[in-house]
């Protein structure tokens, strides 16, 4: 279509006359890769998985208010919650790490009305509690404002996302699901990227909730100007 091409190219024109992101100098964390995902920092505009937060340990990449990993690291150990021929790498995904992780499942996820489905076999973050907080590298292909949804379960509540060291906006949960593992998906908020290349993302966490990933829309060239 004229009008898909017409978008691409002016992209290009604004990624190439802007500068490149520069992460902060302090920041040891990695982007996550292993063996399953070889791919590294996240891109943007896409899907950014919050469970592949960064690589770098407690106080670096994450902080968690217990070293357990209440999902792959606990409840994943238990023959009630899994099934048979469920490959290893779900069930003990990042098993060593504090932040609380698991995947969707047929007994738990699916077997009610959600009013938006996740994937199968989904990884999410659970167990939330104040105060934690996930980072994430991620590179961003084209600047710009971009409109955030997610797919959660259960809690109204509120996270927030900083830039670089810097909070940009609030991710305002809209709606109580009654559970959580009863699905639902929402647009949550906007965020601005002045730069292309590495961003630093720091995802902080309200208690109440399980929060699968961010969609990253890219919407416009400039912030909003309210």
């Amino acid at each position: 279509m004229k009008f898909r091409s017409v978008f691409r190219i002016g992209l290009l024109v604004m990624t190439s006359s802007l500068a490149v992101a520069q992460l902060p100098k302090t920041y040891k964390g990695k982007p996550f890769r292993d063996a399953e995902y070889t791919k590294g920092a996240q891109p943007i505009p896409g899907r950014v998985e919050l469970a592949y937060y960064d690589l770098g340990g407690e106080g670096v990449a994450y902080h968690d208010t217990d070293p357990i990993n209440n999902g792959s690291g606990k409840l994943n150990r238990e023959p009630a919650h899994f099934r048979p021929g469920i490959p290893d790498y779900l069930l003990h995904f990042r098993e060593k790490e504090g932040v609380d992780i698991s995947f969707t499942k047929d007994f738990a996820d699916f077997n009610h009305p959600n009013k938006v489905d996740p994937k199968v076999n989904q990884l999410y973050i659970g167990w939330q509690d104040d105060g934690e907080w996930t980072n994430y590298t991620v590179d961003v292909k084209v600047p710009g404002r971009y409109r955030i949804s997610t797919i959660y379960g259960f809690q109204d509540n509120k996270s927030s996302v900083w830039l670089n060291g810097v909070k940009a906006v609030d991710l305002v949960l809209p709606e109580n699901t009654g559970d959580y593992h009863r699905w639902t998906q929402a647009t949550v908020g906007e965020i601005y990227f002045p730069t292309a290349g590495p961003n630093l993302l720091t995802l902080y966490y309200n208690k109440g909730s399980n929060l699968a990933y961010l969609d990253f829309i890219w919407i416009h060239p400039q912030p909003d100007k309210k």
